[in-house]
């Protein structure tokens, strides 16, 4: 004769019984506990054209300590606002998406070669990656020298576009403050004239009334 099942084999089975009943369709709708919704992701770029994008490693230099240190490994891309035609730079590290760097491309903007390595690139920037405007000086390295040129060269075209962006909006705000200057003595000619033609209609007056 068989043995019984021990004792502590019973529970398991009985919640087995329990769990199959409970897979029967018994018509009740259960509302779930938590409703989950679609919640819309805005990274900050949604109204910027790309206009470049690649794979690189980014450097800062950290002046307490007089040495490179490693900022972050990710994508970086230059993105130009379709209002503004401001372009800025901007990292992000790749598994964790944090901002490694982010600030405007301008006409003051200067890649340089690093020195001994055909595949980076050092400048400077007023940086906000962190929250806060601060001077920074970056050093970025690509997996290529081709890369490495065309990061280059982009940076420097769009500082040279910013550049004379720049000049033209001066010229736009001197011509518009020339044009103000001018209304404004014509508006104080207008108002003289003025006061001159009422000045006699009012001695006009007097002489009727005398």
């Amino acid at each position: 004769m068989a043995d019984p099942a021990p004792a502590e084999h019973r529970p398991a089975e009985e919640e087995e019984a329990a769990a199959a009943g409970e897979d029967e369709d018994t018509g009740a709708q259960v509302a779930p506990i938590v409703k989950l919704e679609e919640v819309a992701v805005t990274t900050g770029e949604e109204d910027e054209d790309v206009l470049l994008d690649m794979k690189a490693k980014l450097y800062r230099f950290d002046k307490d300590g007089n040495q490179w240190k490693e900022r972050g490994t990710g994508t970086v891309k230059l993105l130009k606002h379709k209002e503004t035609s401001k372009v800025r730079l901007v990292m992000r590290q790749a598994k964790t998406l944090k901002i490694c760097a982010n600030h405007l491309v301008a006409a003051s903007t200067k890649m340089q070669e690093h020195a001994g390595s055909d595949k980076s690139c050092v400048w400077h920037a007023l940086d906000f990656a962190d929250g806060e405007l601060k001077e920074e000086m970056f050093a970025i390295r690509f997996g290529s020298v081709e890369n490495c040129k065309k990061f280059k060269e982009t940076v420097e075209e769009i500082a040279e576009e910013q550049g004379k962006n720049e000049e033209k909006e001066s010229e736009e705000a001197s011509s518009a403050a020339e044009l103000v200057e001018k209304l404004t003595v014509t508006e104080a000619k207008t108002e003289e004239t003025a006061e001159k033609e009422e000045a006699p209609a009012a001695d006009d007056k007097k002489d009727v009334k005398e």
